[in-house]
């Protein structure tokens, strides 16, 4: 099922970057920070620790979240209110020194799966970033100014959320976002970029967005076509990954669906049906447990096994089988050495529920009031 209201995908999180979009390097020190101390984010050297001013460690700290790349929880002695961080097994898989699949990211694929990362939503592991969840997913146009994009995400915030922030943190949300993704002017150009242009986000590299306003009108555009630097086994495994919210077993699902519904891969990454089908055919060569079907009038991806394990399985072999390699952890391994972070999943899940649960009896009140109404 689409993700098509904001509060069904993301949490209500407005701002908490600084206006800092992430930079080179944040992510992987965050990670070798945070798991050994679990405290990391909140020591007092902790701008010393991560070699960055005392703003810049809030935004690794969000940065770092709204990646599913650390997971936050309670203190477990119960010394303190502040919240801990602790790094996910998708972390280890990824930003580990000794034997991650890219810890400094050098690969263009790792940043369109840390985009995916970012911009999707599962249970137990909604979006952190809710503005960057409806300017991929919820926004009815592709070209837009800031104040265009702020209006629309306020819109399905006020819609979504019943304590929204106010519309200036929307706002820095936008700018930031323009400034994550799209390219400054010099890099447009072609022009020589300076030090600090190429250390200032990485994401740029992706262009998914770009910068198409005349003198006094700044706007912005999403890009389309074929994503060059795109690896087939990173769509597919997001598209596998989308459609591992409705089913943990075989099943099949649109490739119409994958394109355009909220949420999904296409509109995450900008790419149209055609660009998914040639990916996804590509990658199903060996692999009798996916296929492409094409039936009449509709071309669906079939697998015959837990898709979730699937996606992970074609994303492993993608950086060359990190999880075979000897002494990596498994997942019931990293859980067993961070307890916190299944807790914490398993919180989100019950607190999900428990808002499904209230919508559903609300909309019962409402119809049995209607019907009521009705027989008077």
């Amino acid at each position: 099922m689409a993700d098509s209201r904001l509060a069904e995908a993301a949490h209500s999180s407005f701002a908490r970057h600084e206006t800092f979009a992430p930079r080179f390097g944040w992510l992987h020190k965050a990670y070798m920070q945070v798991k050994d101390n679990p405290a990391a984010f909140l020591a007092e050297d902790a701008p010393v620790l991560l070699g960055v001013g005392k703003n810049m460690v809030h935004a690794m700290r969000y940065w770092s979240k709204a990646f599913k790349l650390t997971r936050e929880h309670a203190d477990p002695a119960g010394k303190t209110k502040a919240q801990y961080a602790s790094p996910t097994w998708e972390a280890r898989w990824l930003l580990d020194e000794k034997d991650g699949a890219d810890p400094y990211l050098e690969e263009p694929g790792s940043l369109w799966l840390l985009h995916w990362w970012l911009v999707s939503s599962r249970p137990g592991a909604k979006c952190w970033a809710p503005a960057w969840y409806t300017a991929f997913h919820l926004a009815p146009f592709s070209r837009f100014t800031v104040a265009d994009m702020t209006q629309v995400v306020t819109r399905h915030v006020n819609f979504s959320f019943s304590d929204g922030p106010v519309e200036a943190s929307i706002t820095r949300d936008v700018e930031c976002l323009t400034k994550m993704y799209a390219r400054t002017p010099v890099e447009q150009s072609g022009s020589r970029a300076t030090y600090e242009d190429l250390l200032a986000c990485p994401f740029r590299e992706l262009d998914l967005l770009t910068s198409v306003g005349t003198r006094g009108k700044q706007e912005w555009q999403f890009t389309t076509g074929t994503r060059t630097s795109l690896p087939a086994h990173v769509l597919v495994y997001a598209c596998l990954d989308y459609a591992a919210r409705d089913t943990q077993g075989s099943g099949s699902i649109s490739l119409a669906r994958l394109a355009n519904e909220p949420g999904a891969p296409g509109r995450a990454f900008r790419v149209r049906e055609p660009e998914i089908v040639a990916a996804l055919d590509k990658v199903a060569v060996g692999r009798p447990e996916l296929n492409r079907v094409d039936a009449v009038g509709q071309r669906t991806m079939s697998f015959s096994s837990d898709p979730r394990a699937l996606a992970w399985n074609i994303l492993d072999e993608q950086y060359d089988h990190v999880t075979r390699r000897p002494g990596f952890p498994t997942r019931d391994e990293w859980s067993a050495q961070y307890p916190q972070l299944a807790e914490a999943e398993e919180a989100e899940k019950a607190e999900k529920a428990e808002k499904a649960e209230k919508a559903e009896r609300k909309s019962q009140d409402h119809q049995q009031q209607f019907t009521t109404q009705e027989n008077a």
